[in-house]
């Protein structure tokens, strides 16, 4: 069942109606699952939004885990997390850094490096920078019995 969802131009002169349904995916069951040193990303794909739920263990580090993945000098995603365990230190390319808590949420622009603080893992959920991650990519090994798809680095 659909419903519409009315939108208006800046101008205010023109009118859209977009039919939207509801859509619901569990990470328990994601479409893809993104391994990568020290760490995996679980996604699920809800037409035009993406969420992932990162699982970063002690040690983990954006400059030394993902950036010869991203090719980047520091991420260059916007992460809308959530925590649910764990720490997690974020400094940005100014200097400026935050650590974050389970219950936290965090909006974290581009240009960044984070890092897994002490010895527990983190668990969080994103629900902004996990589009580059949904992207196909060469391997992806899906499983015979649930059709999940497995990528490692």
């Amino acid at each position: 069942m659909g419903y519409n969802f009315y939108r208006q131009d800046v101008g205010g002169k023109n009118m859209t109606v977009q039919t939207i349904t509801v859509l619901r995916k569990s990470l328990d069951s994601p479409d893809r699952v993104k391994d990568f040193s020290n760490g995996k990303a679980e996604i699920v794909n809800l037409e035009d939004v993406t969420i992932g739920r990162l699982s970063l263990r002690p040690g983990w580090k954006w400059s030394l885990d993902v950036k010869p993945l991203a090719k980047t000098e520091s991420c260059q995603e916007l992460h809308i997390l959530y925590v649910i365990t764990g720490r997690l230190m974020v400094r940005m390319d100014d200097g400026t850094e935050i650590a974050l808590h389970p219950g936290d949420s965090a909006a974290i622009p581009p240009g960044h490096d984070a890092w897994v603080l002490g010895d527990e893992p983190v668990v969080a959920v994103d629900f902004g920078g996990m589009k580059e991650y949904s992207k196909q990519a060469e391997p992806a090994i899906p499983d015979p019995e649930t059709g999940i798809l497995y990528e490692t680095d």
